[in-house]
Formats: C-alpha cells, sequence, structure tokens
C-alpha cells in the first residue's frame, strides 16, 4: 500500500519501467510534463501552459485524465467480439445463480467488457466525487500558504523562496508599514496560479494513482461501490486473467466467479437506494476535518527554489500535506471502513452460496479475494492513496461470518432485512463478536415493526454507518 497520503506520489525511478527518468515523463514525475529535453521542449512548453490554465475545481481532471491512460498503456489490448460476448453470458448466467441466494431482485441493466482505459473513462465522473472533496482542502491549503495569503503577513519571500520579490511594508496609506506582505495586484495573481499548481500535481498524481489501479481491477465495482453506476456491470479480461494466474483454476471459472461478486454487488445498491450517499458522505465528513500542518509546510516550502518541479515534487511527497488525525476524522474513518467491510462481507456470503457445488475452484478464488484485501487490494490501495485511508481488510472476514450467522439463523430474506435502515447495520464493535450481534439481535428487535422509511442520502449521524 502506498505510504503517501492526499494523491502525492514519489518522484519517478529510473529503474521502473512505468518512468521515463528522473523528473521527466508523465508516468514517472506524475506531473504529465512529458520529456523537457530536445525537440520536444516546445510541446512540453504549450502544454504546462495548458495545465496552468485548467479552471475546473482542485484536480487537473484532463491531465489525470491524460496520466492515467498513459500509466494503462502498454499491456492493455482491445476487447474482441468474443470476450464481450463471454462477459456478457457470464453476467447473465451470474444472474440466475444469485436469485436463489438473496431476497434482492437482479439489478444489472447492461453487461460489458472493459479495456483498462476504458475503465479509466467510465469510472472518472465517480473518482470525481469522491476525490475532490478531500483535494479542495489540500490545495487550498498548498496554495495559501505558499503565496502567503492575499496581503497577509508573510509573502512568498517570507518563506526563503528564491525567484519571487521581497515583500513590501504596507500600512492603511499605502507607505511602508511594519506587516510585511505582497502588494494586492500581486498576491491575487499569485494565488491563483498556486491553485493552478495544486491541480497540477494532484491531478498528476490522482491520474498515476488511477492508472495503476487499472491494471489491477477486474471488475466495475471492485473498490466497493459501483463506480460506472448501478445496474452497469463490467468485467475487464486482462485484470481477471492476472487475477487467475497461477490458480489452476479455468480462465471460465475464474470469469464467472468474479461476474457473481460483480452482479451481487450491483444488486446489493440497487435494493438499498442510501448506500451510496452513505459511503460518500463518510468521505465528505473526513474531509471537512482536514486541517494541514501549516508551520512544517513553512518550513519545507522555505527550502525550494520553485523553478525547479523535481525540487517541489520531492517536498510534496515528504508527507507535507498529512493531515492531522482528529476525533471526527477517525469516527468518520471507522464508518467508512465498517460499511465497506458489510458490503464485502454481505456479498463474500451471497456468492459464497451461489458458487457452491458448481464451481469446483470457488473456495480458492474466494480465499484469493481476502488475500488479496488482506495484502491490499484496489479498495484499500485507492483510499490509501487518494485519501490517506488505510483499510482495516480483517473486518471483511468477520463481516463475512457475521452474515452467514444471520443467513443460517433467519434465512436469506432475515439477513437482507437489515439493510432496510442503516440503523439495523452491526457497528464496529459487533464485528469483534459477530455471534454475540446475531444473538442480541434476535432477542431485542422484530424487523417487520420497523418503519420502512428509507433515509436520505446526505452526511447523517448514526452508530452504524
Amino acid at each position: 500500500m502506498s505510504e503517501i497520503p492526499f494523491g502525492f506520489g514519489k518522484p519517478g525511478d529510473p529503474g521502473d519501467p512505468g518512468s521515463r527518468g528522473p523528473g521527466g515523463g508523465s508516468q514517472g514525475g506524475g506531473m504529465g510534463f512529458g520529456d523537457l529535453g530536445g525537440s520536444d521542449i516546445s510541446s512540453a512548453l504549450h502544454r504546462f501552459a495548458d495545465m496552468l490554465s485548467w479552471q475546473g475545481g482542485p484536480v487537473n481532471w484532463d491531465l489525470a485524465k491524460d496520466v492515467a491512460r498513459q500509466a494503462a498503456a502498454g499491456d492493455d489490448p482491445s476487447i474482441g467480439p468474443a470476450e464481450r460476448s463471454a462477459v456478457a453470458d457470464a453476467i447473465r448466467l451470474a444472474e440466475l445463480w444469485i436469485d436463489p441466494t438473496t431476497s434482492f431482485p437482479a439489478a444489472t441493466t447492461s453487461a460489458s467488457a472493459w479495456s483498462r482505459a476504458e475503465w479509466i473513462e467510465a469510472t472518472l465522473p465517480t473518482w470525481t466525487e469522491l476525490v475532490e472533496p478531500v483535494a479542495s482542502k489540500v490545495v487550498e491549503a498548498f496554495s495559501g500558504e505558499l503565496a502567503g495569503g492575499l496581503g497577509g503577513a508573510s509573502g512568498l519571500a517570507g518563506f526563503g523562496l528564491p525567484g519571487f520579490p521581497a515583500p513590501i511594508d504596507l500600512d492603511s496609506d499605502g507607505q511602508d508599514g511594519e506587516s510585511p506582505g505582497l502588494p494586492p495586484d500581486m498576491a491575487a495573481p499569485l494565488l491563483s496560479m498556486m491553485r493552478q499548481m495544486g491541480g497540477v500535481m494532484f491531478g498528476g498524481q490522482v491520474g498515476q494513482a488511477l492508472g495503476t489501479l487499472s491494471r489491477e481491477v477486474v471488475s466495475s465495482t471492485d473498490v466497493g461501490l459501483p463506480l460506472a453506476g448501478v445496474g452497469h456491470a463490467a468485467l475487464i479480461p486482462a485484470g481477471i486473467a492476472a487475477f487467475g494466474e497461477g490458480l489452476g483454476v479455468a480462465p471460465e471459472e475464474v470469469r464467472l466467479f468474479l461476474a457473481l461478486r460483480e452482479a451481487a454487488c450491483h444488486r446489493l445498491f440497487v435494493a438499498v437506494p442510501w448506500l451510496r450517499g452513505r459511503l460518500v458522505a463518510a468521505l465528505d465528513d473526513y474531509s471537512r476535518g482536514i486541517t494541514v500542518d501549516t508551520s512544517r509546510m513553512q518550513e519545507a516550502l522555505g527550502s525550494i527554489d520553485p523553478t525547479n518541479p523535481q525540487a517541489l515534487q520531492e517536498a510534496l511527497t515528504g508527507g507535507l500535506f498529512e493531515p492531522e488525525n482528529t476525533p471526527a476524522q477517525q469516527a468518520a474513518l471507522t464508518r467508512l471502513e465498517t460499511l465497506l467491510a458489510l458490503i464485502e462481507g454481505w456479498v463474500d456470503d451471497v456468492v459464497a452460496q451461489a458458487a457452491e457445488g458448481r464451481l469446483a475452484g470457488a473456495s480458492a478464488l474466494r480465499e484469493t479475494v481476502r488475500r488479496r484485501r488482506a495484502t491490499g487490494g484496489p479498495a484499500e490501495q485507492t483510499f490509501g492513496t487518494l485519501v490517506g485511508l488505510q483499510l482495516r481488510p480483517r473486518r471483511m472476514r468477520e463481516a463475512s461470518q457475521l452474515w452467514q450467522l444471520l443467513r443460517e439463523g433467519r434465512g436469506t430474506e432475515g439477513r437482507d432485512a437489515l439493510w432496510e435502515h442503516p440503523d439495523l447495520l452491526p457497528t464496529v464493535d459487533d464485528l469483534d463478536d459477530p455471534a454475540g450481534f446475531v444473538d442480541r439481535r434476535d432477542s431485542d428487535f422484530d424487523l417487520r415493526s420497523l418503519n420502512d422509511t428509507p433515509p436520505s442520502d446526505g452526511p447523517t449521524s448514526g452508530r452504524a454507518d
């Protein structure tokens, strides 16, 4: 898992095949400038100017998509008619097998086979929604501190940054005063430029993260929610082949097993309309609590030459934007971790029942999914890289056990009924004692007497998000 949070990765490693050398190449440096040497200098400068003209928000998504596609290229075979047909058949069969294992109805309205580049294109709108709340806080802190504020007490030269004019002392009459600061006519343009630079850097690193992720995912729901919208099932044949490598399981079985997981996840999100909003709300709660260590930022930026992009990039990889771990943030992370574990655990239980007696390699495939999560699968890597969240993968195994106990005691309808309202879901403490949770719920609640009114999709407070 990446140890660098908030979308800022390390500069390119000359030994990395995805890198084009120190400080150069959009894949290596993460900023997408391309090779600045030789005959490419003119196009590179034009590209840099285009990036700095971005006005679309805290993340330069044009750059992010470009970098992501470059990172995914090289081993991204196009999808032929046979593969598309095989995926569509697998999704249809998966829906039939799942029918007896859940009370939720079939939900897939389309089935697609994607290349890695197609995964990037189809999921980018969702990544925008997930990443921007965090990015806006980090980029604002970066630009505000670097520019020293509008007419504030510290200017760019106050950080000791070479290449910028010394601050001017101005009093209320426009004369020399005691509080140094940039003149307003210089501060505003500089602050705007710094915001654009922050968007470029965040966009480059987000793009690199998504490009890397595209080489690992196997479906549209591989990070815990339908990235291309509910009902739109998709599998990535190249990812499926990599997933099944070395398992000794027939490729057809691997594809069908992953189709079962894809179909089950879509059923859950369609049947539980508040679920997606709950996930997004947990991220939003987390981003609202972000504070940045400005004194640490000032110290780091004081030694940077802004004319040296590589030096600036190295500073950004040194934990410059690591957030303070406030109680509110930790509570939001716990809610998100628990909810993702419950989703994964429910899918795991449903698929285990659907595959039993049908897929010879089901047990091996199920364990591979669990180990993949435990060693940093797509969900863990994505949230760790983009929003600084490190999940606790052991929760998935315990959540699966909890759903299994509920099914064995109440049947599939009794198990699925807990998704009727977020207040019914297990808490993080309940995952430590699945059997106790089942016993307590059996004795304390009559599910049929609960209000069926669904909650809103907005941020809400509750004990079990």
